[in-house]
């Protein structure tokens, strides 16, 4: 008898063994899907990404096994791919998108779908989802403090399962200055949109921020510039951008106070965190350069994510993340965005409930406010409207706005699962200065900058980074995609570059230029004249990297980035040591796209040189009419007998004239440090080069001195310490 328990025990411990093998390795979907008693809302241009556990059989991954119903049952003509190493499928939306007027659907995927091993899933997985035109809106205090509440408990997941991982063109002509005007402007990436700046020249003075106050120059005539006024702020407001326009100064920055406890005519506190943080804009009128008059305020709350100037009217976005924990102790409370414009009152407003839209499938945990201030028109009050997600990068062009905010799918890595991060494109439509969502799409990889955004004859175009670079399980590589006016993907180069990762990109009308760096710096010359077929016409690989391209004109393309050395030793990823040595200009010839060429080279001082233009194109001069260009720099200089050791040399600017014919002369060093200094001086550092008919003025907290650009001989000093 004994016996025969023990062989029963064994059978069943074998039994379950073998049910457990089969339970932990079957096929399983790893995208969070609704359940089926669930209807999700989607936008008509949906594209659905479902992810499985393991590799599939492309035979099996078919309009049988995966496919989409309509109200009537019947299949829709959607186009379904293989991704992700066949460990993903991805539903694209029928041609004209889902149908509005019958939008109930259901997504279908079959265990007719296997592994190359046979395996399947343990049922079919079924989706109903219904179609939208426009954002729903949150519509009540209980949707939006359940909205907060959800992103509680996936914050929670996240942290507990996360695995660590690391119709114009506006390029061509981006920069601000043109033959028809005097002096400089800032230099954008779209003509005709500005963008703000620490220092803004309007021909006769310059309006700089300078230790949290704004001060008005007067420039003209050179040899008796004067101090004209300043405009000092109190300590909780710290002013760091500026726009002129017309007879009006616009001064933005950031503002930290205490909350009052009733906002308007509210009659219970909104019960959160004491202090809040917004982006305040303040508007004087500067007729009287004297005596500037405060004519308007403004405050969206949130950090300011990016402003523009066009046509009179200031856009400025805003991210808010709101203190959504007090829910655990509060259920009550009120998350919603503040602002307030003097315009209509003094007095603080809340976003109404059903003006915060969110978008569909969103897994943020902040709100992205837009605002448009129309100062044009003073008497016109601010619009704000609210929505529920995120913006990493922005682009504008003269009749759209498009946010890139990151999000993470999962995906199957050496089988375990990692959350990776891809793109959200958020379009939105511009119209007699209001701002409304128009449609979304979901691209892979992520966006460095605006410069990898455009739009062009109707198209958005931009460019991506997939993977790590220095993770062999996931190598990067880099992709061109071209969607149309909804945001439809009509056009893709993917795989460019793998290993290596984006570090600037230009968009010239039919020409786009990417530059990817690991090792050397590949420079990619591709033709995007065919939307729906871009291709790569010419690369070249040379030392170093451009964090940033400049049209010289047509045929000719300035970088502005570093030189690299390759030092002994292994990295990460064991690949070799990489390091940037001194500030590198390159002058790309690229009249034969097939050959691109480096037709010349600059590189300034060594390890530890730096220039605000790495990092921020606005810091770059440009004189079109003289072909010069300047930028602020600090330059050091290798030590001797050290690898990775290096000496201060100089602080200030150095002036160019770059031409297709004569390559990059050096026409002027500027400094404002004092004699024989050791060491960087901050109140001497020049922040930014401008001109004003023929004179180049170098400003810095302490001074603004004048140069000639005949000789660049000094024509004024006025000293502000």
């Amino acid at each position: 008898m004994k016996n025969k328990w023990l062989l029963i025990g064994g059978i069943t411990f074998i039994l379950i063994i073998v049910a457990s093998f089969t339970f932990f390795n079957r096929l399983k979907i790893v995208s969070t899907l609704a359940e089926s008693n669930e209807e999700l809302m989607v936008l008509s241009n949906k594209v659905w990404k479902v992810t499985f556990s393991k590799e599939l059989d492309p035979d099996s991954v078919n309009s049988t096994s995966v496919y989409v119903l309509n109200e009537e049952g019947e299949k829709e003509k959607v186009n379904i791919s293989l991704e992700n190493n066949h460990k993903s499928i991805e539903i694209q939306p029928p041609d004209e998108g889902y149908n509005l007027y019958s939008p109930h659907y259901t997504l279908v995927i079959t265990n007719h779908i296997k592994t190359k091993r046979g395996q399947s899933l343990n049922g079919s997985v079924k989706t109903a989802f219904k179609v939208i035109n426009t954002l729903p809106a949150i519509g009540s205090k209980e949707e939006l403090n359940s909205y907060f509440s959800r992103m509680q408990n996936e914050e929670r997941t996240f942290l507990l399962d996360r695995e660590v991982a690391v119709s114009e063109d506006s390029s061509a002509k981006s920069a601000a200055n043109s033959a028809e005007t005097d002096y400089s402007g800032t230099n954008v990436q779209v003509s005709g949109i500005d963008e703000a700046d620490l220092i803004k020249t309007d021909g006769t003075h310059i309006y700089k921020i300078s230790e949290n106050k704004v001060q008005i120059i007067k420039a003209v005539p050179a040899d008796q510039m004067k101090l004209e006024s300043q405009l000092p702020f109190s300590g909780d407001f710290s002013p760091y951008q500026l726009f002129v326009e017309g007879n009006q100064l616009i001064v933005m920055g950031h503002s930290y106070k205490d909350a009052k406890k009733h906002i308007g005519n509210e009659s219970t506190a909104k019960m959160i965190a004491p202090a809040y943080q917004s982006a305040k804009t303040i508007v004087y009128n500067i007729e009287n350069k004297q005596k500037p008059k405060l004519i308007r305020e403004a405050e969206v709350e949130g950090s300011l994510l990016a402003s523009r100037l066009m046509d009179g009217k200031v856009y400025l976005i805003t991210s808010y993340y709101p203190e959504y924990m007090i829910l655990e102790k509060n259920k009550n409370a009120d998350l919603r965005p503040r602002f307030y414009d003097t315009t209509e009152s003094k007095e603080q407003q809340i976003v109404d409930y059903h003006e915060i839209k969110y978008f569909p499938g969103s897994h943020h945990a902040n709100f992205i406010n837009i605002a448009v201030m129309d100062v044009s028109a003073s008497k016109e009050p601010l619009s704000v409207t609210s929505y529920l997600g995120s913006g990493n990068e922005f682009y504008m062009s003269k009749h759209n706005l498009y946010l890139a905010a990151t999000h993470y799918n999962n995906e199957i890595k050496a089988d375990r699962e990692r959350p990776h991060p891809d793109t959200s494109i958020y379009k939105f439509n511009i119209k007699n200065g209001k701002v409304e969502f128009q449609t979304s799409a979901e691209l892979k990889g992520t966006v460095l900058n605006q410069f990898s955004m455009d739009e062009y004859n109707g198209n958005f175009r931009v460019v991506t980074t997939k993977g790590q670079t220095w993770d062999e399980r996931s190598p990067s590589s880099n992709s061109l995609y071209i969607l149309n006016n909804n945001l439809k993907q009509i056009g893709q180069l993917e795989d460019l570059a793998k290993g290596e990762r984006i570090y600037s990109a230009r968009f010239m009308n039919e020409r786009i230029y990417m530059v990817t760096f690991k090792e050397t710096d590949p420079l990619f010359v591709i033709d995007g004249s065919n939307p729906e077929k871009p291709s790569v016409l010419g690369e070249l690989k040379i030392p170093g990297f451009s964090n940033y391209l400049h049209p010289l004109d047509d045929n000719h393309l300035i970088g502005f980035g570093h030189d690299t050395k390759i030092t002994g030793g292994k990295g990460a990823g064991g690949g070799p040591v990489i390091t940037a040595d001194g500030v590198k200009i390159s002058l790309f010839d690229v009249s034969d796209t097939n050959n691109p060429v480096e037709k010349d080279t600059e590189i300034i001082g060594g390890r530890g040189t730096y220039s605000p233009l790495n990092y921020d194109h606005k810091a770059l001069l440009v004189d079109k009419k003289k072909n010069i260009y300047g930028f602020p720099i600090s330059i050091y200089q290798n030590k001797k007998g050290s690898q990775f050791e290096s000496t201060f040399d100089f602080q200030g600017a150095l002036l160019y004239k770059i031409t297709a014919e004569n390559g990059i002369e050096l026409q002027k060093e500027i400094t404002h440090q004092t004699e024989d200094t050791i060491y960087e001086e901050w109140e001497n550092a020049i922040e930014r080069l401008i001109y004003i008919s023929d004179n180049i003025y170098s400003i810095s907290p302490g001074k603004v001195n004048a140069y000639h650009t005949d000789a660049f001989q000094k024509a004024g000093e006025l000293r502000l310490k």
